[in-house]
């Protein structure tokens, strides 16, 4: 059996949480379940002094019970080189306080494990690090150059344009060849931001669902389908999509095969990737989702396999 460790857990307020969907609380329930000590803190709470990193932060216990999942102790300075572990799962966006959070956390990574590994989280951002796969994903443009934007559109006609850096789907658009909305949607995008577009070539098999498929240290350990609701081009869960049991296909297999090798070589232990139809749309390593729905489905529980991993880390 593995030893306790001291696990601080970085992420949103635990009491807002959805405990019946959130990841995050899957990993502290498995973690407690095994001896493990669990810490809660915010970002906010992160400092970095007198070449220390510092957490004003509780010891928390968590149960699976409605409006009452945590119970905080006293609150504490950590020292968080003191921590076997951390875990980084605040919610995007991936903005400068983000990357500022990546920064800070190098300074006792790798000797506190923190999953994901900061460097790796701050140069795999989700929309960008999927272009390295080229021969994986739909053809995509990623600029702020309208003219290219503009040649892009008139060869591929149906086009999905987005975010570089957003999450949840907010600011998808789907634009079909008759939509006379580009022009005004892309002075919007860049009169709120200086960050270049994405525009991608829709693939119209996104109707019958983006498939998200959870990888660990590599290894492809179990997906969901998630469905767009009627009318939505976004499959999103709190946006009305809706999830389904999946199995992966040939193509799917392939994708993981591909891609595994270089995730666990970055120290990216916990990876959700969107795979619609035969393309690979994002790599999500910043606070991927979806334990909880396969375990619901598949009746697998991931975070114990996500936990083996990070034990072995710690361990060797």
């Amino acid at each position: 059996m593995a030893r306790a460790l001291k696990v601080a857990v970085q992420m949103d307020p635990i009491q807002g949480i959805d405990i019946d969907a959130d990841s995050t609380f899957a990993l502290m329930l498995e973690a407690q379940g095994r001896g493990h000590a669990l810490w809660h803190y915010h970002v906010r709470d992160l400092s970095f002094a007198a070449g220390r990193v510092l957490a004003r932060a509780h010891p928390v216990e968590v149960e699976r019970k409605k409006a009452a999942h945590w119970r905080f102790g006293d609150e504490e300075e950590l020292d968080l080189s003191t921590m076997d572990v951390v875990l980084m799962r605040q919610d995007p966006p991936f903005d400068m306080a983000y990357i500022t959070a990546t920064h800070i956390l190098e300074h006792i990574h790798p000797e506190t494990l923190v999953v994901n590994d900061p460097a790796s989280v701050r140069n795999a951002p989700e929309k960008l690090y999927v272009t390295h796969f080229p021969e994986l994903m739909p053809e995509t443009l990623v600029t702020a150059d309208r003219r290219q934007i503009a040649r892009f559109r008139e060869k591929h006609g149906d086009i999905i344009v987005k975010p570089l850096f957003g999450n949840g789907g907010a600011g998808v658009f789907h634009l079909r060849p008759d939509d006379s909305n580009l022009n005004a949607l892309v002075e919007m995008f860049t009169e709120r931001s200086r960050e270049p577009l994405v525009v991608q070539k829709y693939v119209p098999e996104v109707r019958k669902g983006d498939k998200r498929i959870i990888l660990v240290d590599g290894i492809a350990m179990g997906a969901i389908n998630r469905v767009p609701a009627a009318g939505e081009s976004r499959s999103n869960m709190h946006v009305g999509g809706k999830a389904e049991k999946t199995a992966l296909t040939p193509r799917e297999r392939e994708i993981c095969e591909r891609i595994g090798p270089e995730l666990r070589a970055r120290g990216l232990i916990f990876v959700g990737i969107d795979v619609i139809g035969q393309y690979l749309t994002e790599i999500n390593v910043t606070s991927p989702t979806g334990l909880q729905e396969i375990a619901r489905f598949d009746g697998v529980n991931l975070a114990e396999a996500i936990w083996d991993a990070i034990e072995a880390k710690r361990a060797g």
